[in-house]
């Protein structure tokens, strides 16, 4: 009888990716577009540390309070996948078999801020026999945002002191799954330091930063959007004939334009303030590509209510 145990090697180091200057420069384009000179430096060793490839958006870099030197922070971010990666070049990981731990508290449930009630999840790694436990809790993570209001008074939108969390977002359809990634993150980041330290998955991420990666394509987007149009941080727009034109803040524009139409009485004239008020409306579109249209959307439905009147 063969006596002899196989067993696994260990997986030899990966070696760091050497990079072109070409290749570097397409990183700092777009990947890390936002890093100056000595935080770009930082996550291209960051990303050859951890193996990841910012070619193939593994991995990449996002700057929080850019217009606040002291608190400007560069983060390196990648998905739960990578995290699952790094740590699978190790001999000593194993993943849990089971499912992750949820904890559930009725009084918390509440469909904008926390449809399922949860309080905390909890996933083990292990590292060898040792079992790792990552712990996150729902109200350090969820993505909380205050919401809005015009207030006629002042003329603007003021904080209102109301927080959901946005309809659309994973976070509310798909709580436990978001909050397991957050927690899975914390075990392996426990477990393994050497290699993830310093490196956040992008669930971790929501509170973390001014804004989601999403977010950040779309500010970039707006940014190619405004230099086409050459747009400026205001809207200027005319709604009386005689007025001056007035430079409306981004964040007004919607209210404003939406109480200016609810007051005009016929079609014709509605049809020569959007005419007269084109290349603004394009500004806007450039600046806040789902705002403007739907300035578009409330144009045309209050010219068909005119037009029935």
């Amino acid at each position: 009888m063969n006596n002899v145990v196989a067993f696994r090697e260990a997986p030899l180091p990966m070696r760091p990716r050497d990079y072109t200057p070409s290749q570097l420069a397409l990183v700092r384009r777009t990947v890390a577009k936002d890093c100056d000179n000595t935080e770009f430096d930082l996550f291209i060793e960051i990303a050859k540390r951890v193996g990841l490839d910012p070619f193939r958006r593994q991995i990449y870099a996002i700057v929080t309070n850019k217009g606040n030197a002291d608190k400007r922070q560069m983060v390196t971010v990648t998905g739960i996948d990578g995290y699952r990666a790094v740590a699978a070049r190790n001999s000593d990981y194993r993943p849990d078999e089971q499912e992750p731990e949820y904890t559930y508290d009725e009084a918390l449930k509440n469909p904008d801020t926390n449809p399922l009630g949860l309080v905390k999840a909890v996933v083990t790694a292990f590292k060898g026999d040792k079992p790792v436990r990552g712990v996150a809790y729902w109200e350090e993570f969820a993505p909380l945002k205050e919401e809005w209001k015009y207030d006629p008074e002042q003329g603007k939108k003021t904080p209102s002191g109301v927080f959901k969390i946005d309809a659309t977002s994973n976070w509310r359809k798909m709580g436990r799954i978001m909050l397991a990634k957050c927690a899975e993150a914390q075990a392996l980041r426990k477990g393994w330091p050497e290699d993830l330290s310093g490196v956040y998955v992008t669930e971790e991420m929501h509170q973390a930063i001014d804004v989601t990666p999403s977010e950040a394509v779309e500010a970039d987007q707006r940014d190619q959007r405004r230099a086409l149009i050459g747009a400026k941080s205001s809207i200027p727009l005319l709604f009386n004939a005689g007025d001056a034109i007035e430079m409306v803040p981004l964040g007004q524009v919607v209210d404003r334009v939406t109480q200016h139409i609810a007051s005009m009485d016929s079609p014709t004239g509605l049809e020569k303030w959007r005419d007269v008020n084109q290349a603004s409306l394009k500004q806007f579109w450039a600046e806040s590509k789902a705002d403007a249209l739907e300035v578009k959307r409330l144009i045309e439905t209050r010219a068909a209510q005119l037009a029935d009147e």
